[in-house]
């Protein structure tokens, strides 16, 4: 089949519509040799680089944990009161702290954003993006749910907001409602349709190792594919967090995200398919890059004044090990190069440079 792929890259038609099928994409799944594997990767890789000529770099700014879903999503670490491992106590930055916040990343060279919110049904991603977008130039996601309202999206239009990322996470409805039993897929899946509505980029991610199964994940890509005008698909692992009542589950292993991103990048061959640094490992964000992903997420320069929590274990000052990785495999990583190196000559006085 691999060598059917490659033929197929000669060809207009499935550079546009796709290189490969359900059928093809479940076949994919299949695999498990290290040549198997290898050769999957070398082709989506390939795929990527056909169409992104640069790796996007993207942090964080965790807006508020103030969450109205009841009950709460079963794997959730981000909501108060649900991990110690996680934002355990209420907190809503104010809008001074989401500026400084969004002022120390532009100073590092990171060029694009991701203002995250808790289901709030107040707008907070709406005040953060308009706080980001009058002292930054940074490109701005918004992460939320179906807490976003058409009067928010309007808003959000209007202040020029690049990307909107509502994720389905599983359209196996089953899986759904025993995770996140306080939300209904249906209200997510309106919120894509009213991004999609007023012409701004839709991003929407799946959440993999949850107990969904191969077909579910194909379904799930082919669903994306058929209902949206998809601008990015962020692919994330599970990973537990010590007192949800999803602790004891099984960690999403790397491999597993690495092929799923490279099957997404052989239907989607053109799109930005994310990788969030804590689900995999800060130190695993080679296999996302190796299998085609062009964007990896929740970067956070040594400058950032918050600490940030509930998306992976807590780790700050990881853009410096994200941007060695990218350019250890040849790849060029999307930054303000000066900034970078201005930031990097502040933070890193006693390192030697690798560039």
């Amino acid at each position: 089949m691999i060598d059917e792929i490659y033929r197929r890259l000669e060809d207009k038609y499935f550079l546009e519509k796709g290189l490969i099928d359900r059928e093809e994409a479940l076949k994919l799944f299949s695999i498990d040799k290290v040549r198997d594997y290898l050769e999957l990767f070398k082709i989506s890789s390939l795929v990527r680089d056909r169409f992104k000529e640069k790796i996007e770099i993207t942090s964080t700014i965790h807006i508020t944990n103030i969450c109205k879903i009841s009950p709460k999503c079963l794997y959730c670490g981000f909501a108060a009161g649900t991990s110690e491992e996680g934002y355990y106590k209420g907190f809503r930055l104010s809008d001074e702290e989401i500026k400084r916040c969004a002022l120390a990343i532009e100073e590092s060279g990171i060029r694009r954003v991701s203002c995250s919110s808790a289901h709030t049904e107040r707008g907070e991603v709406v005040r953060a993006a308009r706080i980001v977008k009058e002292n930054t130039n940074l490109e701005v996601l918004v992460n939320a749910g179906s807490d976003l309202t058409e009067e928010h999206i309007k808003e959000l239009k209007k202040l020029r907001v690049e990307t909107v990322c509502c994720n389905l996470e599983t359209i196996n409805e089953e899986i759904f409602k025993r995770v996140k039993p306080g939300e209904e897929l249906e209200d997510r899946i309106k919120v894509c349709k009213l991004v999609n509505k007023y012409g701004i980029e839709l991003s929407s991610g799946l959440l993999i190792g949850i107990g969904e199964s191969y077909e579910d994940r194909v379904d799930h890509l082919f669903f994306l594919k058929e209902n949206f005008e998809i601008g990015e698909i962020p692919i994330m692992g599970f990973n537990p967090y010590k007192g949800t009542p999803m602790e004891h589950f099984e960690k999403c292993h790397p491999l597993e995200q690495g092929k799923t991103i490279a099957i997404t990048r052989l239907i989607f061959p053109k799109i930005r398919i994310t990788s969030p640094s804590p689900t995999i490992g800060a130190e695993n964000i080679y296999l996302p890059l190796m299998a085609g992903a062009s964007n990896i997420a929740t970067v956070i320069p040594k400058n950032y004044p918050l600490l940030v929590k509930g998306v992976g274990n807590p780790k700050t000052a990881n853009l410096e090990e994200v941007v060695k990785t990218i350019e250890m495999l040849n790849l060029k990583p999307k930054l303000d190069l000066e900034r970078f190196r201005r930031y990097y000559d502040r933070y890193n006085r006693d390192v030697q440079r690798y560039w």
